[in-house]
């Protein structure tokens, strides 16, 4: 469940005592209490939490559809099912995302997704994973987990592949998180270690109970963890401080299979605005920003792309082009004329 921040020990205590299948039973209150009662207060008065209908999905997933009257758009091979969205199936070659149509302008945010990754491969010889995005464009399909590479703004991606055949100090599937401006290609060959936050190790695949990741952002800070183990507790994955991320952009999910494949499985996106108390000099340093990035991270500048000539730009060009060449030649002719004019004078 998505919890507000409060004191940073009051925080951890509940963090993890809360259990995913509380979450559910709260998820479902604050569902009751958004629906005209109000906020729910959380931790002595210093936050609320709100559910944001319009960036959440659950079951029977209305208003899911290609659609433009829909609140989420499926793209590719992602099919709605009564008890989950299948982004991609146990078969090869396919690639599949469901896409928020609402721009999110929450300053302070959490996301709860509840997903599965299951199929019948056996111990690596399945692919790929899926990806949770917060970006600036959306249903462009790509090579990244089905997303378009040079993504602006923040990937969250479950691997469950080893490209990289040397590595050996980590365990898959794999948990990691990259911030783009859109100046990074995601490298598969290594798994996107170059370009990579930090992660985690998340033992995920085909097992027999609920498996939930939980993505916040906070002040600037970026949390991620998971419950994956059946235990309804909350584990760290990974804590940034000092992300940077604009408002305005698209939450969504995406996959893809290749040579090697699996089910892939969400059945549940349940975003949270969160209000935090700011000091004076937090707000100031907590102003909005226009483009992604991270403190102590340097990233390439992006160069904007030169924009194309209008018609009537390149007619001007080359019309003055032609008079000044005109022009040009008239002077000279005028000029020679005098100095051979000068030089038939002398020579008499």
């Amino acid at each position: 469940m998505a919890v507000a921040l409060c004191s940073s020990g009051w925080w951890q205590h509940w963090r993890r005592r809360l259990s995913a299948r509380d979450g559910s039973r709260m998820l479902l209150l604050l569902l009751l209490l958004g629906s005209g009662q109000g906020p729910r207060q959380v931790g002595a008065g210093q936050a609320f939490e709100y559910l944001k209908r319009e960036h959440s999905l659950s079951k029977p997933y209305q208003g899911v559809g290609t659609g433009s009257s829909s609140l989420w758009n499926l793209m590719g091979n992602a099919m709605v099912m009564t008890q989950y969205i299948r982004l991609t199936p146990d078969m090869q070659s396919k690639q599949g995302a469901l896409w928020n149509r609402v721009p999110c302008f929450l300053r302070d945010w959490e996301l709860q997704v509840h997903f599965k990754i299951h199929g019948q491969g056996k111990k690596n010889l399945h692919g790929d994973g899926l990806a949770i995005w917060y970006t600036k464009d959306r249903m462009q399909p790509g090579p990244v987990f089905g997303n378009m590479d040079k993504f602006v703004g923040l990937g969250v991606f479950v691997d469950t592949y080893p490209n990289e055949e040397k590595q050996q100090e980590r365990v898959f599937p794999y948990i990691s998180v990259m911030v783009n401006n859109g100046s990074l290609s995601y490298d598969h060959e290594r798994d996107g270690r170059p370009t990579e936050l930090g992660g985690c190790t998340a033992i995920v695949r085909n097992l027999h109970y609920d498996t939930f990741l939980v993505i916040r952002y906070v002040k600037r800070h970026l949390t991620i963890m998971m419950d994956i183990d059946g235990k309804h507790e909350w584990r760290d994955c990974l804590e940034v401080p000092g992300v940077r991320l604009p408002r305005g952009y698209y939450f969504g999910t995406s996959s893809i299979t290749g040579d090697l494949s699996d089910n892939h499985d969400v059945i549940s996106l349940k975003l949270f605005e969160l209000t935090v108390e700011r000091t004076p000099e937090e707000e100031k340093l907590h102003r909005d920003v226009f483009m992604p990035s991270v403190d102590n991270m340097k990233l390439p500048e992006m160069t904007a792309p030169l924009q194309p000539l209008s018609g009537l730009a390149l007619f001007l060009i080359v019309f003055f082009s032609l008079v000044f060449s005109v022009f040009a030649i008239v002077i000279g002719i005028i000029l020679y004329n005098k100095w051979q004019e000068q030089s038939r004078k002398r020579f008499y």
